[in-house]
Parts: structure tokens; C-alpha cells; sequence
């Protein structure tokens, strides 16, 4: 029997207590307390915790103690300074490690499974430059708010502090990094500092890091195992009925609200949906949010922002209310001064940029549907005709754009051949660069489809780690990533990965043999094109030579039919597409 946790408010179902397995709930079965779906819960232990009689490690403990929190896996590259740790995974049959060729790929990966999941995910480094190399993925995830466990690797205690090999000072380089940030000196601090480490990773959404002194991993222990139940509190909370009676009465006065979803509203489609039915509100998404309800849907207008739809843009532009929930108001969505109602989960982001009329403090799970039964029924059929215009105007525009006799081929014509093919249950990794620009603006998603990308930090080389990391979270699913020749090419090595571990990843190349989003920066402020021409490589023949699937692109007329074979393949593969350097 198994317990499993409501990644949106921290429900833990039990199958002892509830009488029924979690497999055997009904398929429109929501969490009791805030409404999730069944997809948004992840496993957390599988058999109740039993009294160890042998004698065990502190890096044992360690390892039974994050798999009892739901830590299933492990990303990093095995050295000296964590052997200890390595051999407790070995032993662990709840745990798996997955050996990367770079620790930068390892803490993507974490990243990207956080995203995904709402789960902690764990990298692992040793001393020194392990843990250097660690530092862009964990500056991506806590930016993007995404619950990473790092487990670091030091030199023995008494070789902390002279200038020892691989030492430096790891605590103040993890420091700016971090949300929680220990050494563990002693075997008594074990459990505790673990289920510290992973609840404030839940709880702060961000990076927690636990030092490891080598000599310490492998000294005995025999603290008990802590269970997560009881440990950790609800996210199942919002503000006063006064305050939603009050943005209640804001939102009826309105004549052009526009809701405008952010990361933070995750899982909500449905609740939103209701809202803006019920108020005839167009949603508008943030790229992050992109795909939260179907992007065909009547009442969906597109992304905002640099990427987005012009359907969206003139909506929000001539709107008179924003109603925002879980948006981080970053330059690229772009949101322009309006008068606003906005949920957040973070008291530091309602207001952030602008004053509001209303700022309702809570989880959106709860309070969209409160404001909801708070708001009037009100509606505009000719609102919604402009509308579902505005959206006609905008796919003409992407239809035409696709044009399947040209050469080189054209990224949009790349993207409705992906639209056309892709299942209506994929799981997208996007790289950064112009092809990210491409998937945002051109492709349009369904509801049932997940994707994860680099935000805040927006690094390149984020797309094929987010896939593997994919590929563990959702083994059933078809796992697509959507990079370009630049991002590609900076972890190329970690392909080998997906190979080794059998990840059937589907690696789509938009190859314009440049940094295209560079050039056309370069081109917009007035510079001449410089330093952003790439070495033409054949992705196609690397792929092949290791071992996968590798396909080459160069006419129009042949796209689909190698999106088809790719698709249909069980292998690691990469379709290197050709494509045009000029076109954005």
C-alpha cells in the first residue's frame, strides 16, 4: 500500500486509511481539499516504514529518508568526495541514479523535473568543480521557482578550510543559490536536516543543498525514518471572504476583463475556464503557461508577450481589467499597466510591478474557484465575437506562414508539420534561442500536453536535459525536444545518456547553422552580424554513429515523413532539420 501527495496543496491520500488504491480511483477523481486532478499526485512511499535491525550509514539514512519524502531520483556524476552516497543509492531499491556525462546536465535535469512534476528531484556533485559545474541549473530552477534537492559532495571535515584538493568554500558559493543551505557535520543531524532540506524546496519552490563532508557519509547511524505525513503543511489556503467580495465587485464592473494565466496557475485550466465562461473573460497565457487550456478553444486568445498571438495583444491592450493568477510579470510577457485583480501564491509578486485594485493572497487551486461563485454571470456576445475574429485573423496568419515549397524550410512550416503529428498527450523540452521563438508563436498546444523550458534564466542548452528528465517523470508518454543547432550543440554529450538509459526521446534540430535569435538581435539594434555563424555539423550522423536514430532534413517535401519514422521509432533519436537562417 502507498501514499501519494497533491503536488498543488500537499494532500497526502493514503491507501491504508482510504481502503482503496490510488489506481482504482475513477479517472475525473480530484483532490478533496483544493480539486486537483489525479495526474497532479505524485508517489510518495510504497510500504510503511519498518524498524532497521543491522547498523547502517549516515549516507544510507540519508538516501531512506528522501525516498520516504518522495525523492525518486538522483542526477549527477559519481568522484571521490560522495562514494558514500553513490554506494547508499546502489543499495537503495526505492532510489535510481542516473549517471550524466556533465553535472550542468544533472541539475537541468533536476530542474526540469520539478517543473513537471511538482516533486523534488536530487543532484548530485562531488567537491569543487562538481559543484561549480552545477551552478547554471540551479540558478534555472531557482528562478523558475522549481523544487531541486542538491546533495554535495566535501573534503573530509579536517581538511575544511586549509586549501585542500577540490575544496573551496562550498556553503558561500551555494549560499545566493539556495532557499536552505547546511553542512551535516554530525551522523545526529541526518534526518533531520533531509526532511528540512526537502520541505523548504516544497515549500519555498527553490533550491535546498545539503554539504556532505566525505568522512561523515560513512560514519554509523540508526535514526529512525521520518514520516512526511503530518510534517508538512497545506498550500490548501487564500484571504478572507471580504477581500474576493470585494475583487468580485471589481470584475462585474468591468466591460473587457482579460484573465491573463501564469506558471502559478498550473493545472487549473479547467477552474479557469469556468471563470472566464461565467464572466465572458478571453485567457491569455504567459509562455510558461502556454497550453493550460487547449490554444483552439474558443476562449483561449494565445501567449502575450514577444512570442505572442496578435489576438492576445489586442485584447490586453485595449482591456479594463487584468485578472492575473501566477504571473511573475517578467519583461517578456510584456503586461502593460492596467487596472488589475491578482492572485498569487507569493505576497512579494501580487503588486510587484503595478498597484492593483484587489490582491488576493492564496493558491490559485482555491481561490479561482471561490471568486468564481463570488463573480456575476455576465454576457458579451459581441466581446467574444471579436474574439473568436481576432483568433481566425491570427491562425490565417500562421497557416500562410507555412509554406511547404520553400527552401530552406521555413520553422513555421516545421511547426504545423509537428502540430499535425505530435500526440495529443506529449511532453514538450524547449531549448532557448529561435526556436523556442518558433514553438511559442507557431505551435498550438492541448491541454493535455505538458512543456518545460528555460524561463527567468532562459539558457540555452536546457532542451535535451528537460527531455530526459521527461522521459523518467512520464516513461509512457512521448517525449519531444524542440532545439536549435546552438543549444543542441552545448550538451551534446549527454545524448549518450538517453542512450544508455534506453529514454526514447524524439530530438527535433531547427538547424539554421547559426545563433539566429543573436543575429536578429544584432540585425534590431542597428549592429553589424557578427560572431553567430556555427560550424554546419550533422546532427543526423552523430546520432546514428552512437548508436540511435538519426534522420537529415533538407527538402520540405520529406519533413513529415521523417517526423513519422521518428516518432515511430523506440530509439534515442535527433531529426536535424535544415532550416533558414534569415526567416525570423
Amino acid at each position: 500500500m502507498a501514499q501519494f501527495r497533491c503536488t498543488v496543496c500537499n494532500y497526502v491520500y493514503d491507501e491504508v486509511k482510504e481502503g482503496r488504491k490510488f489506481t482504482e480511483l475513477p479517472k475525473d477523481w480530484v483532490c478533496p481539499v483544493c480539486g486537483a486532478s489525479k495526474s497532479l499526485f505524485m508517489i510518495l512511499s510504497e510500504k510503511p516504514i519498518e524498524p532497521f535491525k543491522q547498523s547502517r550509514t549516515v549516507s544510507e539514512v540519508l538516501i531512506d529518508q528522501i525516498a520516504e519524502w518522495g525523492v525518486k531520483f538522483v542526477f549527477g556524476v559519481p568522484g571521490t568526495s560522495t562514494l558514500g552516497v553513490v554506494d547508499a543509492i546502489r543499495k537503495s531499491n526505492k532510489v535510481k541514479f542516473v549517471q550524466v556525462r556533465h553535472e550542468q546536465v544533472a541539475a537541468f535535469m533536476a530542474s526540469a523535473y520539478g517543473k513537471l512534476t511538482g516533486n523534488v528531484s536530487v543532484c548530485l556533485s562531488v567537491s569543487g568543480p562538481g559543484a561549480t559545474n552545477l551552478a547554471t541549473g540551479l540558478y534555472d530552477a531557482a528562478l523558475d521557482h522549481s523544487p531541486v534537492l542538491v546533495l554535495s559532495g566535501m573534503v573530509a571535515r579536517q581538511f575544511i578550510g586549509p586549501g585542500s584538493l577540490q575544496e573551496i568554500d562550498q556553503h558561500s558559493f551555494f549560499e545566493p543559490i539556495c532557499v536552505f543551505n547546511k553542512i551535516l557535520m554530525t551522523e545526529d543531524q541526518t534526518t533531520m536536516l533531509a526532511t528540512l532540506a526537502v520541505k523548504h524546496s516544497l515549500l519555498d519552490r527553490g533550491v535546498s543543498n545539503i554539504g556532505l563532508p566525505n568522512d561523515v557519509q560513512k560514519l554509523p547511524s540508526n535514526q529512525d525514518i521520518q514520516t512526511f505525513e503530518g510534517r508538512i503543511p497545506s498550500l490548501a489556503f487564500g484571504v478572507e471572504d471580504s477581500l474576493l467580495d470585494k475583487a468580485a465587485e471589481v470584475i462585474d464592473q468591468a466591460q473587457r476583463p482579460v484573465i491573463v494565466a501564469g506558471f502559478g496557475a498550473r493545472g487549473q485550466g479547467n477552474k479557469l475556464l469556468g471563470l472566464a465562461e461565467k464572466i465572458s473573460a478571453p485567457i491569455v497565457t504567459t509562455f510558461r503557461m502556454k497550453g493550460v487550456i487547449d490554444e483552439t478553444h474558443p476562449y483561449c486568445a494565445g501567449c502575450h508577450g514577444g512570442i505572442g498571438s496578435t489576438a492576445a495583444a489586442k485584447l490586453v491592450e485595449k482591456s479594463d481589467l487584468l485578472v492575473v493568477v501566477g504571473s511573475s510579470f517578467s519583461q517578456f510577457t510584456q503586461l502593460p499597466r492596467k487596472p488589475m485583480v491578482q492572485i498569487d501564491i507569493n505576497m512579494k509578486n501580487i503588486a510587484k510591478k503595478y498597484p492593483v485594485k484587489v490582491g488576493l493572497l492564496g493558491n490559485s487551486a482555491i481561490l479561482v474557484s471561490k471568486l468564481t461563485k463570488k463573480v456575476q454571470q455576465n454576457q458579451k456576445p459581441d466581446y467574444l465575437n471579436e474574439l473568436l475574429n481576432l483568433k481566425q485573423d491570427w491562425n490565417e496568419m500562421l497557416l500562410k506562414e507555412a509554406d511547404s515549397s520553400l527552401t530552406p524550410i521555413r520553422p513555421p512550416y516545421i511547426m504545423k508539420v509537428l502540430n499535425d503529428k505530435i500526440a495529443d498527450d506529449a511532453v514538450f523540452s524547449l531549448d532557448v534561442g529561435e526556436n523556442c521563438w518558433w514553438f511559442g508563436r507557431n505551435f498550438q498546444m492541448k491541454k493535455s500536453q505538458k512543456m518545460v523550458m528555460s524561463g527567468l534564466l532562459a539558457s540555452m542548452g536546457f532542451g535535451l536535459p528537460g527531455a530526459m528528465a521527461a522521459a523518467l517523470a512520464y516513461p509512457d508518454k512521448q517525449i519531444v525536444c524542440v532545439t536549435g543547432d546552438g543549444g543542441f550543440s552545448q550538451v551534446l554529450g549527454d545524448f549518450l545518456t538517453a542512450l544508455k538509459y534506453n529514454m526514447p526521446i524524439k530530438v527535433f534540430v531547427v538547424n539554421n547553422k547559426s545563433l539566429g535569435m543573436i543575429k536578429q538581435e544584432q540585425k534590431v539594434e542597428g549592429y553589424t552580424s557578427s560572431q553567430t555563424e556555427l560550424f554546419d555539423f550533422n546532427f543526423a550522423d552523430y546520432a546514428k554513429d552512437s548508436g540511435g536514430l538519426g534522420i537529415k532534413v533538407s527538402e520540405p517535401t520529406k519533413l513529415e515523413t521523417a517526423v513519422d519514422k521518428a516518432l515511430s521509432s523506440s530509439k534515442p533519436t535527433v531529426v536535424d532539420i535544415d532550416s533558414d537562417p534569415k526567416r525570423f
